[in-house]
């Protein structure tokens, strides 16, 4: 199995795109701790990861959940390996919008919620592969919005704002720490059913552009098992010679133009 012995932390991992990577490393051998901020998630999440996972209850922009996760993951399954770090979402219910229309409530809510929490994690992460001294990888949950933009649907200016910063931060942590043999990666997809999707799955019009610009496999929403491949190669040993990259999985978003 690919990831054999690793010991994984999820942040943002007891729902969505988290929690299908987390069952696809158990799957594969690892033992993982997910952290979620909804405790009843973390229950369910639990269960689901059939005694090969523990699920802790905190905010990813606490400065101290991160820290903790990875103390647990060392304490309990003797060591840590990997750090995928999902949590992140939109802030349009607090403010985020066009240009014209972000308010600096919204702005700073995402900035907190995107690359704040990131930023955190990745900080704990490093230290504790330096304290080891046993190299490591990081991978960072990223955005097809970073890079390839939707201004009919998807005008997030903040949110697109952050997903590019998660590309810029984790190149340069890459290119720091590679003596170090930390690896630090992105992925990033489009539109993925979860439940941060809702008001775009319940929206026909949108359903029916991501059919055009979503082509691949007949045309759909993404699903979170989409990326677990993807998520597995960057948290096992196959990624070793791999680093500061971006894997867009957005099932040709990036090269469509999609149907308004």
């Amino acid at each position: 199995m690919w990831l054999d012995n690793k010991k994984i932390v999820v942040i943002g991992g007891t729902t969505g795109m988290g929690l299908s990577a987390a069952m696809a490393f158990v799957s594969e051998g690892a033992q993982v701790v997910v952290v979620g901020r909804n405790p009843e998630s973390c229950t369910t999440a639990e269960k689901q990861l059939d005694g090969n996972g523990l699920a802790m209850s905190g905010d990813a922009s606490d400065p101290q959940t991160a820290q903790k996760a990875i103390t647990l993951c060392q304490q309990i399954f003797g060591g840590f390996n990997g750090l995928f770090h999902v949590a992140g979402g939109s802030g349009r219910r607090f403010g985020d919008g066009p240009l014209h229309d972000l308010t600096l409530d919204g702005w700073n809510y995402t900035v907190n919620l995107n690359l704040t929490s990131l930023m955190l994690s990745n900080q704990a992460a490093v230290r504790a592969f330096r304290a080891q001294k046993s190299g490591g990888s990081i991978l960072n949950m990223g955005s097809v919005l970073g890079s390839s933009p939707s201004p009919t649907y998807f005008a997030t200016h903040a949110y697109a704002a952050m997903k590019s910063g998660v590309i810029g931060f984790t190149k340069s942590v890459a290119a720091y720490y590679a003596n170090d043999n930390i690896r630090v990666n992105v992925l990033a997809p489009a539109l993925v059913e979860t439940p941060m999707a809702q008001r775009a799955t319940k929206d026909d019009a949108i359903m029916a552009f991501t059919k055009t610009k979503q082509p691949l496999d007949g045309g759909r929403i993404g699903q979170p098992s989409d990326l677990d491949g993807a998520a597995v190669y960057f948290m096992s040993d196959q990624s070793k010679f791999t680093t500061g990259q971006v894997l867009t999985i957005d099932g040709g978003w990036s090269v469509s133009e999609g149907q308004i």
